[in-house]
C-alpha cells in the first residue's frame, strides 16, 4: 500500500503564440505514507511569474520536508484539526512570501512581479488537509464516494482577477479544509483546466474528466511512460481546443491493494 503520483505542465496555445514561457508549476513529495503536493499559476500580468510559481512550489515542499526531519517522526500520524492546519499552512504561506521577497530583492524588482496562485495539500491514507489561494482546483475522491471539489475557485469582480500569494490579504483569504476520510485519489490543477474539469454552473467535478486519469494511475507502467502519457494529454488537440491557457495537473492515488 503506497502513494503513486505524477505531475506535469504544458504551455497554453495563447502563450505559445506570444512566445511566453509556461507560468504554471506543480510538484509533490512522498514521505512514507504522507504525500504533499502543490501547484501554482503565475499571474499573466506579472513579469517573472514563471519564476514565482516554481519558487512557491519548491518552498512549500522544502517546508514539509523540514517538518518530516523533526525528531518527532509522527508529525502527521494524526489528522490535523482545522486550527492546526490553519497554523501549518499560514506558516508555510508566510515562508513562501519571504522567499519571493528575497528573490525580488536579489533581482531588484517588485515581489508583485512574482505573483502566483497557490494550492497545497498534505494527505495520509486516512485524511487530507488542503489550502487554496486564488483560482484553480483540488478534487479528491475518498473511499466509496464520488469526486468532491474542495473549494470554489476564487474569482474576483473582473475577468481574470483572483487573489495571488503576493496580495496583502493572501493569508486572510486562504481557503482551508480538512477531510478525515480514507483517501483514494487527489487531483490538484491550475485554472487552465477548470472549464473542462469542473461544471461551473454548480461547481461539481465532471466525473468523465477525472475517472480515466484515476484509472490510468492504477495501471503498472514505468515513470517514463507515465510522464509521456501526461504530457501528451496536456498537449492534446482535444484539450487545446477547449482551453488556450497554461495547464498543470498533479494526480495522486493511494493504492490499497
Amino acid at each position: 500500500m503506497n502513494w503513486k503520483a505524477i505531475a506535469g505542465s504544458a504551455v497554453g496555445t495563447s502563450h505559445q503564440d506570444q512566445e511566453m514561457p509556461c507560468q504554471d508549476y506543480g510538484d509533490y513529495c512522498i514521505f512514507n505514507d504522507v504525500i504533499v503536493g502543490a501547484v501554482a499559476d503565475g499571474a499573466g500580468s506579472a513579469k517573472y511569474s514563471d519564476i514565482g510559481s516554481k519558487l512557491a512550489v519548491k518552498t512549500v515542499l522544502k517546508c514539509f520536508s523540514d517538518i518530516n526531519e523533526y525528531p518527532q517522526k509522527q508529525a502527521f500520524s494524526q489528522a490535523l484539526s482545522k486550527e492546526e492546519a490553519q497554523k501549518v499552512f499560514a506558516k508555510i504561506v508566510n515562508q513562501v512570501i519571504t522567499e519571493l521577497q528575497k528573490q525580488a530583492d536579489e533581482g531588484d524588482y517588485s515581489a508583485n512581479d512574482l505573483a502566483c496562485t497557490l494550492l497545497v495539500f498534505v494527505a495520509t491514507p486516512d485524511w487530507v488537509a488542503a489550502m487554496q489561494i486564488g483560482d484553480g482546483f483540488i478534487v479528491l475522491r475518498s473511499q466509496n464516494s464520488e469526486y468532491q471539489l474542495l473549494f470554489q475557485s476564487d474569482k474576483g469582480e473582473f475577468v481574470n482577477e483572483t487573489t495571488f500569494i503576493t496580495s496583502t490579504n493572501a493569508v486572510k483569504d486562504m481557503q482551508l479544509e480538512v477531510i478525515s476520510e480514507k483517501q483514494e485519489f487527489i487531483c490538484a490543477s491550475t485554472d487552465g483546466l477548470e472549464k473542462v474539469a469542473i461544471r461551473l454552473s454548480d461547481w461539481k467535478p465532471f466525473s468523465p474528466f477525472f475517472k480515466p486519469l484515476e484509472e490510468y494511475l492504477h495501471e503498472p507502467v514505468n515513470p517514463e511512460e507515465e510522464n509521456k502519457y501526461l504530457t501528451e494529454f496536456l498537449n492534446s488537440e482535444r484539450l487545446n481546443s477547449r482551453t488556450d491557457d497554461d495547464k498543470t495537473l498533479l494526480l495522486c492515488l493511494f493504492d490499497r491493494e
